[in-house]
């Protein structure tokens, strides 16, 4: 093996570690999340008030985990000399992470490879988000729909008058 296919597989293994702590922090925001929707009822609210407040804190929440993983590869960008100061290694990281990708910057040629495993990772934690939030509001949609329609016991009589 030659130094330079040490040094990417170097590289690669920092992404793989990247990756990895990016889906842990993952895992902890959505345990973090769950706990505190079982723990206000918040599941079992139904209505378009009580429902839309829950959808909006979700959002924020989900937003507020993937500006920290954004951050977490930002800085790890600078830390390891890739981008010139943290601003543009975030900057960097989040048009990576969410494939948006400018293409107005790029990591120094040794360094590549971590662009992107980022912007895999990115999209898994994306696709997480995603499901995570389409299972909650599901919930949210089946408990409004059988609080306006009740099972026929629970209605009552048609009068005939």
């Amino acid at each position: 093996m030659s130094g330079h296919d040490i040094q990417i597989f170097i590289h690669i293994l920092i992404s793989c570690v990247l990756a990895a702590f990016t889906v842990l922090m993952h895992a902890v925001g959505f345990h973090v999340l769950l706990r505190a929707l079982i723990k206000s009822h918040a599941l079992t609210k139904s209505g378009f008030w009580p429902v839309t407040r829950y959808v909006v804190a979700l959002s924020c929440w989900l937003l507020l985990i993937h500006l920290a993983e954004i951050m977490v590869w930002g800085l790890s960008y600078f830390w390891m000399g890739c981008l010139p100061d943290v601003t543009t290694a975030c900057y960097f990281s989040g048009v990576t992470y969410t494939t948006l990708g400018y293409g107005d910057l790029v990591l120094p040629e040794s360094w590549r490879v971590l662009g992107p495993m980022e912007a895999l990772t990115g999209i898994l934690m994306c696709g997480l988000s995603t499901g995570l939030f389409f299972a909650i509001v599901n919930v949210w949609i089946v408990n409004w729909v059988k609080r306006e329609n009740p099972p026929d016991s629970q209605r009552p009589a048609p009068s005939h008058e």
